[in-house]
């Protein structure tokens, strides 16, 4: 496994080295930044931006280690600006991301959430993804468990998966296999990596 729970063997993408840890590794596990015209570091998630970039792994104390060493400033050659919260914008855009395509799988069908409905799905063996908030009741929880040679995800808080499904809360939820489900847990993992997951023990009231 490779920086917050990202496998390693993926093969999708060229490989890009970080620059706070010196790994290489493929393009999916690492963050990309750009200098904008202002000579500012900008997180780019999607990575689309344009210009020159500089890669940095999908890992808290990487990020900060490269926040705190200036390590952007020598990886683009030149003075740049790094904002004291640079790596709490890189978590809002990725969980931003991840409550984006969870939107767009329960549009097309491939999501669902509520108790009731994610077990159903699970009894069918028709989901690929269980994702339970990080701030539910544990007592909840775990009366489901993980698809057979599935995935789980359970760092976004009820807030978030209420945002994916039109909802105030959700505690728990469900995605099919195919679909967005690859690119649900990817950037999931990205997540994982750079969040503080510990919710102190408060669980949410299940409702």
């Amino acid at each position: 496994m490779g920086r917050g729970g990202v496998p390693k063997d993926h093969t999708d993408g060229p490989d890009r080295k970080c620059i706070a840890t010196g790994d290489v590794q493929p393009k999916f596990g690492l963050i990309r930044f750009v200098v904008g015209p202002d000579g500012q570091v900008y997180p780019d998630v999607m990575g689309k931006l344009p210009g020159r970039g500089a890669y940095v792994a999908a890992d808290r104390a990487a990020l900060t280690k490269a926040v705190q060493k200036k390590l952007f400033s020598r990886s683009f050659k030149t003075q740049v600006t790094v904002t004291q919260d640079l790596v709490d914008d890189v978590e809002r855009q990725l969980a931003r991301r991840v409550i984006d395509l969870l939107s767009l799988a329960r549009k097309s069908g491939d999501a669902v959430a509520g108790y009731e409905k994610v077990k159903t799905m699970l009894d069918r063996e028709e989901a690929q993804v269980l994702l339970q908030a990080s701030d539910g009741s544990g007592r909840g929880k775990s009366k489901l468990s993980t698809p057979h040679r599935g995935k789980y995800i359970g760092w976004l808080t009820a807030d978030e998966l209420g945002m994916a499904f039109g909802r105030q809360t959700v505690i728990h939820a469900a995605l099919a296999s195919g679909g967005l489900s690859k690119r649900v847990v990817e950037e999931a993992q990205r997540l994982r990596g750079v969040r503080e997951t510990d919710d102190g023990g408060k669980g949410r009231t299940e409702g």
